[in-house]
């Protein structure tokens, strides 16, 4: 009994001596879910003007607020072609418009619609579908990291300057967005008259320069602008696929 009792004892001592958690590496490897290493730029096409929309909105609020501290970066760009359904929607721009067409063209999409989704300039949900559009941004940040991208900010005035850092790409560009965190809107007209739509994420100000030209910008800032209430989010995007391969953000 003693020798069956100090050979059960010498186990027990190898085996913590050589017991140890697994690295980060070592859950990659053996499939055990690890952190977050990529990153997801989700960009809602919507409209103040568009009936389906509303719960797109509501969505993509929900998907900034169930991922805190992750690297997922959500923008909402309100188009302009539904102004003329008796609303212009404050937050449209023509410009935001364009992106969406230039999405169409990458996607290989016959047209565009509201409201739409895409994750990483390469897949496109409609904006509302949330089961879809959650699988992948939970696909999109178990991928490996990507390339590099850093923002610096400061407000002068009316002008927002800021210096970042990219790994040098070919053939891309740097694309900056001044956000709006939150806003509400009173529809008195359209297909939503008479309801009180909440935003997040509002595309105020779209910038865009070749990613390895020079390394400090100036953007103006909207009169309603505050500290507190907006953000910068900035990614690198290539100009012939829409694939986005580096994101970041900076709060002021």
């Amino acid at each position: 009994m003693k020798t069956a009792a100090i050979i059960l004892i010498a186990v027990a001592v190898m085996a913590a001596a050589f017991a140890r958690p697994f690295t980060q590496k070592e859950k990659k490897e053996t499939g055990e879910p690890g952190t977050n290493n990529g990153f997801v730029v989700a960009e809602l096409f919507t409209s103040e003007g568009c009936s389906s929309c509303p719960p797109a909105d509501k969505l993509i609020e929900k998907i900034r607020n169930d991922n805190p501290g992750k690297s997922v970066y959500v923008l909402a760009f309100h188009v302009d072609y539904w102004d003329h359904q008796g609303w212009k929607d404050r937050f449209s721009d023509a410009s935001f418009t364009a992106r969406q067409r230039q999405y169409a063209d990458w996607l290989n999409l016959e047209t565009v619609y509201t409201p739409q989704m895409v994750v990483n300039g390469r897949k496109e949900f409609v904006g509302s579908y949330e089961g879809p559009i959650t699988k992948t941004i939970t696909k999109e940040l178990d991928q490996p990291a990507g390339n590099a991208l850093t923002l610096q900010t400061h407000v002068e005035g009316s002008k927002l300057h800021v210096d970042f850092t990219a790994t040098p790409e070919k053939n891309a560009e740097l694309v900056l967005a001044l956000v709006q965190k939150a806003a509400t809107s009173n529809v008195k007209a359209g297909e939503n008259e008479g309801r009180q739509l909440t935003h997040v994420q509002i595309v105020r100000q779209l910038y865009t320069q070749d990613v390895n030209n020079t390394k400090k910008i100036s953007i103006d800032l909207p009169a309603d602008f505050n500290a507190k209430g907006f953000e910068l989010i900035g990614f690198v995007q290539h100009k012939k696929d829409g694939r986005i391969t580096a994101a970041t953000k900076a709060t002021f």
